[in-house]
């Protein structure tokens, strides 16, 4: 049989794609209400009920990018404080644990960052999933998923021609999932670099081009280089 995963944040806008592919994976998605990640009581108490091998850690906050500048105590709360609590509970149970992070700890002026480059985060949301790595990356048993990608199809009318990327689609990695459970250590996750436009147009012939001035708030080059996973894979 499987190792039962336990997924944080079962209810979220991941996790719900997730759940088509339960067959794969056997998988436990938690709600908020049933593991609430600021209340260690409430973590131990899931812990006890699935009896998990392994933990999805998906909980925390992303969208809107805003929140993270408005709000840097739920920012905190939510990627920081909460995914400790995670770390903590799994090196008490011996849980392996697999974090979600995102391609946003990296700069993004350069691009093609390998898991070796120093990061350094260009906004608050990239700043908290980092905090929430250092306590990740002091649990050795452990992986980080640095990972870059939307909802399918694409969300928007309009897209960068000069903003570069990694982009894939959420289905496009709980296929390779997997393949990646028994690693351990940082990986980052992506797609072919290109163009967000380009990225786009593939799947949306109506998307019109657009250009990222440079009063945006995300830089030019996000691109990470894929080549661990494409080992992998």
């Amino acid at each position: 049989m499987k190792s039962k995963i336990l997924v944080t944040g079962g209810d979220g806008r991941f996790a719900k794609v997730l759940s088509k592919y339960n067959r794969k994976l056997n998988l436990y998605f938690a709600s908020k209400k049933e593991c609430n990640i600021l209340n260690n009581s409430s973590i131990d108490k899931i812990i006890k009920k699935v009896k998990p091998k392994i933990i999805f850690h998906c909980a925390g906050l992303s969208r809107p990018m805003s929140i993270h500048e408005k709000n840097i105590e739920k920012s905190i709360d939510a990627n920081i404080i909460g995914t400790a609590n995670i770390v903590k509970a799994c090196k008490r149970k011996k849980i392996k644990l697999i974090y979600f992070s995102t391609g946003y700890v990296y700069n993004g002026s350069k691009g093609n960052y390998s898991e070796n480059d120093g990061t350094k985060p260009f906004n608050n949301y990239g700043l908290s999933k980092l905090g929430g790595e250092c306590a990740v990356s002091m649990y050795k048993n452990s992986l980080i998923l640095r990972i870059t990608m939307t909802e399918k199809p694409f969300l928007y009318k309009r897209a960068y021609y000069n903003l570069k990327s990694n982009f894939m689609f959420h289905d496009d990695l709980i296929e390779i999932l997997p393949k990646l459970i028994n690693k351990k250590g940082i990986i980052n996750i992506g797609g072919k670099s290109q163009s967000i436009y380009q990225f786009a147009k593939k799947y949306n012939k109506n998307v019109k081009k657009t250009k990222a001035r440079n009063n945006i708030k995300f830089p030019l080059n996000q691109t990470m280089n894929i080549s661990k996973l494409k080992g992998i894979i």
